[in-house]
């Protein structure tokens, strides 16, 4: 399946610019992207304050003294407040995050803007089919999950009925803010993760019966298999990490 033709054509023309959709922004060097923002998923400074990486007043400075140039990631690196590993590792995470929403599907046309730059600068550039097929991975994942993606943008509340499930605790954490009010997005911004992981979990929770949508029919207990499961599943942390990790080997 092909996300997007348009991200495949830049790469092949080698472009340098910034690719505008509806729900973010991929920026390319010679085809390659370089970066992604969205207003759904935390950006990279969210991440690195919330993990305790970086200090707030740390990335204000480095905006300030190196936004201009383009050479924010540089800039951190160089005056010694991350290492260069934890900064591409971090980035890529960004990255990744941003363009799962960045590239969701829309009915109006993409633009690109040759020439714009983003402020963080170089870090790792990715090529365009690793995005593409990363996005592909991660929207089948979420469907095999929980196949209701309006759990994905509206509120989630706590169900009352009594839990079945023993929740894992990065899961228990998510459970502690579904209000009715938080969306997956916000809940993820105040808990500093990538916005995916919490789609991740959010899907989970709603599939054990454990969250759903303000005003939406209470779902079906799950049987106690996939009950297992759910205990037992792993950290979605920990197989980005490794993907990261080989990315990053494989280039070196």
């Amino acid at each position: 399946m092909t996300v997007s033709p348009m991200l495949l054509r830049l790469a092949s023309e080698r472009a340098t610019g910034a690719l505008l959709r509806d729900r973010g922004t991929l920026y390319l060097v010679d085809g390659e992207v370089v970066h992604a923002e969205s207003p759904v998923a935390p950006g990279i400074e969210v991440l690195l304050t919330a993990a305790g990486r970086l200090r707030a007043d740390g990335w204000t400075e480095a905006l300030r003294e190196a936004g201009a140039l383009g050479r924010v990631g540089r800039y951190l690196v160089d005056t010694g407040r991350l290492s260069g590993g934890e900064l591409e590792i971090c980035h890529l995470e960004a990255l990744y995050d941003a363009a799962f929403f960045a590239l969701a599907p829309s009915n109006t046309p993409s633009r690109f803007r040759y020439g714009v730059a983003h402020w963080i600068g170089p870090v790792r550039p990715v090529p365009a089919a690793a995005v593409e097929r990363e996005t592909a991975r991660r929207r089948a994942l979420l469907d095999r999950l929980w196949a209701h993606p309006e759990t994905d943008t509206a509120p989630v509340v706590r169900t009352r009925r009594p839990p079945r499930i023993r929740a894992a605790p990065r899961q228990r954490a998510v459970l502690e803010l579904a209000d009715g009010v938080r969306t997956p997005a916000d809940i993820a911004r105040a808990l500093g993760r990538p916005a995916f992981h919490t789609l991740i979990d959010v899907r989970r929770l709603a599939a054990a019966g454990l969250v759903e949508t303000p005003g939406s029919a209470a779902p079906a207990l799950p049987p106690p298999d996939v009950a297992r499961a759910m205990e037992m599943s792993a950290d979605p942390d920990i197989a980005l990490l490794r993907r990261l990790r080989d990315a990053l080997e494989a280039t070196l």
